[in-house]
């Protein structure tokens, strides 16, 4: 366990190092070039246009229409769909999200997966239905100095008898704290988030520690990396699992197709998947 918080570590350093330098890259920019235009104080500044053309983004503060971005919210009255496939264990599960932003604030949000099962242990059938919400506790601006905050809150219901997981159990419910800072061509997050599970049979709870590092690179590349460290409080039911995941994705306008590649240390188990997002 010891390797993996070292690895993380300087991995995260690595990034923030990066980071640092592009913040100071872009502060040179700013004091080569006019804050404002003489023939509108109100218009944009050469430097955050700059932003705006690497970055694909018409709103580099907000970085609006990349939807994989893990501080992304939707924005008032817009609408989110994701539909994915992953395989795993040998089963396959397919799901969809949706989210809609309420205000700029406010975003709330539904998902279900179907798994299917090839092991011949039966395990199929639709998973807890999420009903979830996030709410932006602050309006980080696309700087050094600001930082971006979320509350997380959900419950999932109505899971199928068939699967006995965390994710298919009949009820349980969440809260989470995610935070972080959007660079010029990076963004660093960490969310902390807390799941109690309620059944007939069982409870457990866990909490997972997850932090990203997400990239964006020129002709609408992105590339994520983060590690979801879940700690359980009952190990007969769940397993603490250490997930390394990894994603790569090439965004057209504001549709983004999406590969993913999940590594689990302790099972050696793998997961690989592809979802496509569209932002209406």
């Amino acid at each position: 366990m010891k390797r993996y918080f070292l690895f993380l570590i300087s991995v995260f350093f690595v990034c923030n190092v990066y980071a640092e330098g592009v913040v100071l890259s872009e502060t040179s920019v700013a004091e080569e070039e006019p804050l404002y235009t003489s023939s509108n104080s109100s218009s944009v500044s050469k430097s955050e246009q700059l932003m705006s053309e690497q970055i694909g983004s018409a709103n580099p503060s907000l970085v609006s229409n990349d939807s994989s971005d893990p501080l992304f919210l939707v924005s008032e009255n817009q609408f989110l769909s994701d539909t994915s496939l992953f395989y795993v264990d040998d089963k396959m599960r397919l799901g969809q999200y949706f989210g809609y932003g309420v205000n700029n604030r406010l975003m709330l949000h539904a998902n279900m997966v179907y798994q299917i099962d090839f092991s011949g242990h039966e395990e199929y059938g639709f998973s807890s239905t999420e009903f979830g919400a996030d709410y932006r506790l602050t309006d980080g601006a696309f700087s050094k100095s600001h930082i971006i905050a979320d509350a997380l809150f959900g419950l999932k219901l109505w899971g199928s008898s068939h699967v006995r997981t965390p994710e298919y159990a009949d009820s349980s419910y969440y809260a989470g704290l995610r935070f972080g800072r959007q660079f010029f061509g990076m963004t660093l997050s960490g969310t902390v988030k807390s799941t109690w599970v309620f059944d007939d049979e069982r409870g457990v709870s866990y909490i997972d520690f997850i932090p990203e590092a997400y990239f964006r690179f020129k002709y609408d590349w992105r590339a994520g990396v983060g590690f979801d460290l879940r700690k359980s409080t009952n190990r007969y039911l769940l397993e603490n699992q250490e997930w390394l995941n990894f994603k790569l994705l090439r965004q057209y306008g504001n549709t983004q197709y999406v590969g993913h590649f999940d590594y689990e240390f302790e099972s050696n188990e793998i997961q690989i998947g592809a979802d496509v997002k569209i932002l209406f």
